[in-house]
């Protein structure tokens, strides 16, 4: 489950996967066939207890971190932009929003431009997680592997995909395929037309099963308000969706592997009075970046904000994946993100903008001059 920490007393705030991988749950079998209920499967060794619950990896070993992962030693600083670009930014901002003068853009007195540093901290932890279940596709004489004692569900070699990026995979565990009958249709092939409920005739659509219309009875029945029905053709079944009219199932034991980035992000504000959901899609300048198996909290940052914030991310998704998942790899950047807080004057009043991120975006809480039609609403 993705993570998001907004240190603040302010705001809070798919990828495609290879052939063969999906982004989201398909059918098992792949053409929409299913097993018969588990209580009509047979007991496979190893795979006693089947579901959605997450298989505990075999190898997990003791966990071990590498060396803690410093900063440079040095002040990491914001620069304020001008008094030009920053009228420059209010005014764009003015412009783009239908209902807003740009007279306070354009005559307003800077008395203040402040900048802020906001820093955002993201661990990414890119995890693969295992489940199995019956699955089953329609039998029509494909080779049955045999039915013996199949591998740990962990043993099973699968690639990886590309790392961090959500996918799932299907397969089939090696010999745990069984054949049985189709549950839904009793072995026939067949299931009862659920449109005629298995009599093959419906009621006229011509008449509505008068047998008459309006000045004559009903030619398309022949005045017997009745009328062959046209999902089954008259004949009262038709091919059974589970088993395709084959009556049979190859069943088999089938492994949902999942690889999930798992992510916690930490955006330290200092209380500056800036929502920082804003800067979700908002670009900064990455200070650092350290990618290992499993990585250490960063020490020695000189916010000491950003510090705790990977100590917590690292600890949290250590104790939350550890035991269920294999952790593949871990990630984390810290980006430093420019925020400029301008206070100016217009009409002797007071107010205050932000001008944030390197699109130098405008973010203003009370702009001081609307439209008529904004007066009016």
């Amino acid at each position: 489950m993705d993570r998001r920490h907004l240190l603040s007393d302010q705001d809070e705030a798919s990828h495609s996967c290879p052939a063969g991988y999906h982004a989201g749950q398909v059918p098992v079998g792949g053409d929409g066939a299913t097993a018969p209920p588990a209580q009509m499967m047979p007991v496979v060794p190893g795979y006693e207890s089947l579901g959605p619950n997450v298989i505990p990896p075999s190898d997990l070993g003791p966990a071990r971190f590498p060396a803690p992962c410093r900063a440079q030693e040095r002040r990491f600083d914001i620069p304020a932009i001008s008094e030009e670009l920053a009228q420059e930014a209010f005014i764009s901002y003015a412009s783009s929003e239908c209902c807003f003068s740009t007279k306070p853009a354009r005559e307003m007195v800077f008395t203040d431009l402040r900048s802020l540093n906001t820093y955002r901290y993201l661990l990414e932890t890119f995890t693969e997680s295992r489940t199995k279940e019956w699955g089953g596709e329609p039998y029509n004489g494909q080779v049955v592997d045999d039915f013996r004692e199949p591998p740990d569900p962990w043993s099973i070699p699968v690639p990886t995909p590309s790392l961090f990026q959500d996918c799932q995979k299907h397969i089939r565990i090696p010999h745990t395929s069984i054949i049985k009958g189709c549950h839904s249709c009793l072995s026939l092939g067949r299931s009862a037309c659920r449109t005629c409920v298995n009599s093959g005739r419906t009621r006229c659509s011509s008449c509505g099963g008068s047998g008459r219309t309006e000045h004559d009875f009903c030619r398309s029945c022949q005045g017997s308000g009745m009328s062959r029905c046209h999902s089954c053709g008259g004949a009262g079944s038709v091919t059974c969706e589970t088993c395709k009219g084959h009556g049979k199932l190859l069943c088999f034991i089938t492994l949902k592997i999942t690889w999930k980035n798992n992510i916690y992000v930490a955006v330290i504000d200092k209380g500056s009075g800036f929502p920082v959901k804003l800067l979700n899609q908002i670009s900064g300048e990455k200070l650092l970046t350290d990618m290992a198996p499993k990585v250490y909290p960063v020490v020695s940052f000189p916010d000491s904000s950003v510090n705790a914030a990977s100590e917590s991310g690292v600890r949290e998704h250590q104790a939350q994946f550890s035991t269920t998942c294999r952790i593949l790899q871990q990630r984390q950047t810290i980006e430093l993100i420019p925020i400029t807080r301008v206070h100016y004057v217009w009409h002797e009043k007071t107010h205050v903008y932000f001008v944030y991120g390197a699109e130098h975006k405008v973010y203003s809480r009370d702009y001081p001059a609307r439209c008529c039609c904004c007066s009016v609403l």
